[in-house]
């Protein structure tokens, strides 16, 4: 058996460790080589250490400083926008693939089941995962953008407030924004628009994702089979990933100003598709309810693992 491909993750909070657990109950590439913070008491820095993983509470420069550092080849953050353009930085002249959960957006956008296959093969550096609504609706768009072209999609993300965390909050502009292009430039709409409620209720509700885009005529059934089979495609690394209930059609009258949601030259838009998600977490270390963050974890380990797989191909290829 080769050996694991080790990675270092940016970030001991709530993402940071689950996407640790994840690593270590589930990958058969990836070994967690360290574990990285700011605040020595976090419960995040402690678990690794128990689990005899090496730690740092010195960010980024501290990874850097760590005996094992030359042996990390994919660094993975999980902090904020603004940290990840610090953390970039610093790690830029080391030349180590980042794989980056932040909305910060300074590599191209990857969505898995969409988009992760061309950036690999670009040999990109510093992958974006986009948000945790752009993880969940982005590749519905793909799927009808797939069949028919997509004037407009609007995408409302819904999530507990409880699974919210400080970084989560500080990065509000950046979640619509960022989620918004990436709509358009991964999931093919012409213009995207990213909302995101953050839902108090008690007790906390699982993420709910809701899709609309503005088509013209188009052939029901594909669209239906197309989003069908996204979902199953994103359920292989998300079990809690589904379809609650069939994609709607509803006819858009002439009479609707929908000309001030689509681009202009934009076709005739005759009606509007509609698609209903839950994303359940799988409570590795985060609530069930949490899936907000269990599918950013998920897709970061699927492209985590992609990485590896195709830098261990290339070694042997050059041997």
């Amino acid at each position: 058996m080769s050996a694991k491909t080790k990675v270092a993750i940016i970030g001991s909070g709530n993402i940071g460790t689950d996407l640790m657990i994840k690593i270590m109950r589930l990958s058969d590439t990836l070994e967690v080589g360290a574990m990285v913070g700011i605040d020595p008491d976090s419960d995040g820095l402690a678990r690794a250490a128990r689990l005899g993983i090496p730690t740092t509470h010195e960010g980024v420069d501290g990874l850097i400083a760590l005996p094992g550092f030359d042996d990390i080849q994919i660094v993975l953050d999980a902090t904020s926008a603004k940290a990840h353009l610090a953390n970039a930085a610093r790690l830029a002249p080391y030349g180590r693939k980042l794989v980056d959960l932040t909305p910060a957006a300074i590599g191209p956008f990857v969505v898995p089941p969409v988009n992760l296959d061309e950036h690999l093969d670009a040999g990109a550096g510093n992958l974006n995962m986009v948000t945790c609504g752009g993880q969940a609706t982005i590749p519905v768009v793909a799927a009808v953008s797939a069949v028919t072209d997509v004037h407009y999609a609007e995408i409302v993300a819904s999530i507990a407030s409880k699974s919210a965390g400080p970084g989560t909050r500080a990065n509000i502009d950046e979640f619509t924004e960022t989620t918004a292009h990436a709509i358009e430039t991964v999931g093919g709409a012409a213009r995207g628009k990213a909302i995101i409620v953050l839902n108090p209720a008690e007790p906390p509700l699982i993420m709910r994702d809701t899709v609309f885009c503005l088509v013209g005529d188009a052939d029901h059934d594909a669209i239906r089979a197309s989003v069908a089979a996204m979902a199953e495609r994103v359920a292989a690394y998300v079990p809690g990933y589904r379809l609650k209930q069939d994609v709607q059609f509803t006819p858009v009258d002439a009479s609707e100003p929908v000309h001030t949601l689509v681009p202009e030259g934009a076709g005739p838009v005759t009606t509007r598709v509609s698609v209903f998600l839950e994303v359940e977490g799988a409570a590795h270390y985060l609530p069930a309810y949490a899936g907000n963050l269990d599918i950013m974890t998920s897709a970061a380990l699927r492209v985590a693992e992609s990485i590896a797989r195709r830098e261990a191909v290339s070694t042997e290829a050059i041997r």
